[in-house]
């Protein structure tokens, strides 16, 4: 079983493990994929090590390394079809879903592509006509890539692309639940030219391939998307070798609407920030935090339509979100909406697993309403990953303000209203790494991607995305070289 790429070729694991992949829609039989060790890691370590000390990738000019990318993404596009059948029977997504995420995939590689070669350093001013100063980027090193399971290739391209831009070697630690796609871009990106060396692939679980990642000595960099529990785990095993860390570790998510706001839309994108994907996004809304006086009107409806959501597997054309990854998760998130219920939470919608018998084999969750949750709570405090909103009432500005900000996470949110100078207060004042106003979930390949306090830290795409896998170097050059004198001869 040859599906870890190490060093240019594909290998089977040291020891033999396999795993089945099994759709979470109904539990049907994906394939079976190697399950890699410390050893398999270890191998791809030091594959990607050799890759960036002597080979061709790191001295590579900066432009060719964007026409690789920009290669990537017509490679992508092209064959679009079998990555979003591939991400779609992994993940249990809609199809529908799948594709747009490939369409964003190849936009992340076409905007970095296009980065990559734009950016030379800059001339620092020294004040001294006889010394001529500069700083200049370049590749950090090996980097550890370590990938969820809610949007696998998005997050792997979201990683990959800037590490490649900037000249980077790297290795690849997907989700063990969703590696499909992962295997396919290994192909991809052999396809379009890239040395041997460079790209490394290894699966399994975290605790034994994605450990090392963080704590080898031969790994300069270890990115992380994921949880807030496996995230404290990383950043303290990369601090014993002072390796650079990014974190991007989920959220809770704010929706604050006012009052004031058109009605029909502030429904439909309530809907949409939480529901999309069954609340499988790190940045969804599961927070609503609603003004007192439109919360009876506005809950009704929300609960209305959420009872109409259909749910259904990925091929499924009538279908408007699916199942949850795991039998494990779907436990998580019904725990969660238990000890909701137990602190006085009031179940408007939802609360148990899906009874229809299409969808018995499969890990579905009704789309789940929780009313009058108290601020502090266990609801409003921890991140249910789920098909679950939690609905809180705000008076005014302020109030709205201190209660959106009131979590120790701090990746997204987003205020309704049709006053634009209240909008633009509000976001000012949100902590959250990305606000959206009258809108919810879009995102730029141009425009940074992270969040305040334990969201993380450091920042995906964007010019501060590329500058991650980056290192500065600040050059000083003397042009009248001769003894200074400072010492008597």
């Amino acid at each position: 079983m040859s599906d870890f790429f190490v060093g240019g070729e594909w290998v089977a694991p040291r020891r033999g493990g396999r795993r089945e992949i099994r759709c979470p829609a109904d539990g049907s039989l994906v394939g079976v994929v190697g399950e890699g060790t410390r050893e398999d890691t270890e191998a791809a370590i030091a594959a990607a090590r050799s890759a960036f000390d002597s080979g061709p990738w790191p001295a590579t000019p900066a432009p060719q390394r964007g026409d690789l990318l920009l290669r990537v993404a017509e490679l992508l596009e092209r064959d679009k079809d079998a990555y979003a059948r591939a991400e779609s029977l992994d993940t249990g997504k809609r199809l529908v879903e799948s594709e747009y995420d490939l369409a964003d995939v190849a936009a992340c590689f076409r905007y970095f592509g296009k980065l990559a070669g734009n950016d030379a350093g800059r001339v620092v001013e020294t004040g001294n006509p006889d010394a001529f100063s500069r700083v200049v980027y370049e590749p950090v090193g090996v980097c550890g890539l370590i990938t969820p399971w809610n949007y696998p290739l998005l997050q792997v391209a979201w990683k990959v692309a800037p590490a490649l831009a900037a000249g980077n070697t790297f290795v690849l630690k997907p989700s063990e639940l969703t590696p499909n796609t992962a295997i396919l871009l290994m192909r991809t990106l052999t396809e379009a030219g890239l040395p041997a060396g460079v790209a490394n692939l290894v699966l399994g679980a975290g605790a034994e391939a994605g450990a090392p990642l963080s704590e080898h000595p031969g790994v300069d960099m270890v990115s992380f998307t994921g949880g807030l529990a496996t995230g404290k785990r990383i950043a303290a095993a990369a601090a014993a070798t002072v390796k650079k860390v990014a974190l991007e570790l989920g959220g809770k998510n704010p929706n604050v609407v006012f009052a004031d706001t058109d009605f029909e839309t502030a429904v439909d994108y309530v809907l949409t920030a939480v529901f999309l994907h069954s609340g499988q996004v790190c940045s969804a809304g599961a927070r609503l935090i609603v003004q007192e006086e439109l919360h009876d009107r506005l809950v009704d409806e929300v609960v209305r339509r959420a009872e109409r959501i259909r749910l259904g597997g990925p091929f499924d054309p009538s279908a408007e979100t699916g199942p949850l990854i795991s039998a494990d998760h779907l436990a998580k998130v019904e725990k969660y909406v238990e000890t909701a219920l137990g602190e006085g939470a009031v179940l408007r919608t939802g609360g148990r697993r899906a009874d229809d018998a299409r969808l018995a084999d499969g890990y579905f969750y009704l789309p789940t309403v929780l009313d009058n949750v108290r601020q502090g709570s266990f609801a409003v405090v921890e991140e249910s990953f789920g098909p679950v909103l939690t609905v809180e009432t705000f008076t005014d500005e302020d109030d709205a303000i201190r209660i959106a900000n009131d979590t120790h996470y701090g990746l997204a949110g987003g205020v309704f209203t049709n006053d634009a100078s209240r909008a633009q207060r509000v976001a000012n004042r949100l902590r959250h790494g990305t606000v959206w106003i009258n809108d919810f979930h879009p995102y730029l390949p141009q425009a940074e991607w992270g969040g305040f306090k334990q969201s993380g830290f450091g920042r995906e795409l964007g010019p501060t995305g590329l500058a991650e896998y980056q290192e500065a170097k600040h050059v000083y050059q003397n042009l009248r070289p001769g003894p200074s004198g400072w010492f008597r001869a």
